[in-house]
């Protein structure tokens, strides 16, 4: 386009000078006309590139996910195909899956055995509570029967106690009596001898009736012999049936941590079985199957062995010099050329001015922040949305394209972008 600018301004100044002979041909005037050419160019560079910028970076960008596999294991099977249509769930490789059926059917069998053991287990602590039970309940029996026998023994110590106490305070007031007729000289001695003898008798029988009842208070307090064997019979089943009962109570929710644990396990020997088929994420396709039966697939270090294309619409992005953005706002009306297809102009609209770039990043590091290096100029990316025209055009991911953007300010120099940027197009057929 510049030849174009510069052929035409010479065409012009030949016409002026040479045919037509309007100014004279001299030193002055040639100067004048190429600082004049100069001045025209340089202008009008200046406006266009402010004013109505063009970026010859435009991509078509699409979202590819990287195919890491979970498991480690060799590649046995590659179902996909390169560039065709892949539904989501499709089978991208299958990985040899021997190893995790192994490790799935030992965790079986260890899930099995653990489960054996831990029934045992509940299985003894059914019989030990049942014998428990069993000698708490000979235990009541025994004791109902005794402590019955006892009681009565009791009760007639007690009441015996009572009623000798009743005799006791009798002969005192009979004695009390016979020492004052005696003293009186009413009765004789004999008589006053035979009250303090009966006094004494009932005294001796008093004690002897409340030691009586002691004992019977305290056999009625610790049992006999008999009732204490089946007491420690009692304490030794319970301390059996406690012992079970750690064992068994060590579960967690149910379930012995040893089952839980297997269980655990094998669950994750099953999710990794299932990992040994990669399957797609989502609709899209793979852009090149470079992977073969034998190759070994390994989760860490990551390494991806499919780039997936995810079935979306592609964005189309092009960056801009920081010095346009500011006249750069969603809506503006542009237009695109691709290399793929010269001597065409699509229409595009700016979507959104990306509010963030790499330079401008900061990282948290052990070092200090430095200032951006001066080879970073830090192109802003701009979004386009485009019609179907575009969408028709079935463009590989990558496809680069010229893109214009006009702006509202001196809007007439928009007619020389768009001249420009077709000249551009028309260029793609030769270059």
């Amino acid at each position: 386009m510049v030849e174009l600018i510069v052929g035409t301004y010479g065409l012009a100044c030949w016409l002026v000078f040479k045919k037509f002979k309007l100014v004279p041909v001299t030193t002055y005037t040639v100067c004048t006309a190429i600082f004049g050419g100069v001045v025209i160019l340089g202008l009008l560079f200046i406006s266009l590139s402010v004013y109505h910028p063009v970026s010859h970076d435009g991509r078509m960008y699409a979202p590819v996910v990287q195919i890491v596999p979970q498991v480690r294991g060799t590649v046995i099977e590659i179902p996909v195909e390169a560039n065709k249509p892949v539904k989501k769930g499709d089978v991208l490789f299958k990985i040899d899956p021997q190893p995790f059926k192994i490790e799935v059917e030992r965790l079986r069998s260890s899930l099995a055995v653990k489960n054996r053991d831990f029934a045992k287990l509940a299985d003894q602590l059914a019989a030990a509570e049942a014998a428990t039970k069993k000698a708490q309940a000979d235990l009541l029996v025994s004791e109902s029967v005794n402590d019955r026998q006892l009681r009565e023994t009791h009760e007639q110590a007690k009441s015996n106690v009572i009623q000798v106490e009743e005799r006791l305070k009798l002969a005192k007031v009979q004695l009390d009596r016979a020492k004052d007729g005696k003293r009186s000289g009413v009765i004789s001695g004999v008589e006053y001898d035979r009250a303090e003898t009966h006094f004494q008798t009932l005294d001796a029988e008093f004690v002897q009736a409340k030691s009586a009842e002691r004992n019977a208070a305290e056999e009625l307090r610790r049992g006999s012999a008999s009732l204490e064997g089946a007491r420690q019979e009692v304490a030794r089943l319970e301390a059996a049936e406690r012992q079970v009962r750690r064992e068994f109570d060590t579960q967690i929710e149910g379930e012995n941590p040893d089952v839980r644990e297997t269980m655990a396990l094998l669950a994750k020997a099953r999710w990794d079985l299932d990992q040994t088929i990669v399957r797609a994420p989502t609709d899209g396709y793979v852009p090149q199957q470079l992977l073969r039966p034998g190759m070994m697939a390994v989760p860490l270090p990551l390494k991806p062995l499919m780039m997936y294309v995810v079935n979306e619409q592609p964005t189309l992005v092009a960056t801009y010099p920081q010095k346009v953005i500011s006249d750069i706002k969603p809506g503006l009306e542009g237009e695109a050329v691709f290399k793929a297809y010269p001597g065409r102009s699509f229409k595009v609209k700016v979507r959104r001015v990306l509010t963030a770039i790499r330079e401008g990043e900061m990282d948290a590091s052990g070092q200090l922040a430095t200032a951006t290096p001066e080879h970073a100029p830090g192109y802003i990316p701009v979004v386009f949305d485009y019609d179907e025209d575009i969408s028709g055009l079935n463009l590989p991911v990558g496809a680069q394209a010229s893109i214009a953007i006009y702006t509202d300010r001196v809007h007439a120099l928009s007619i020389v972008r768009k001249i420009i940027l077709r000249i551009k197009s028309w260029e793609n057929y030769v270059f």
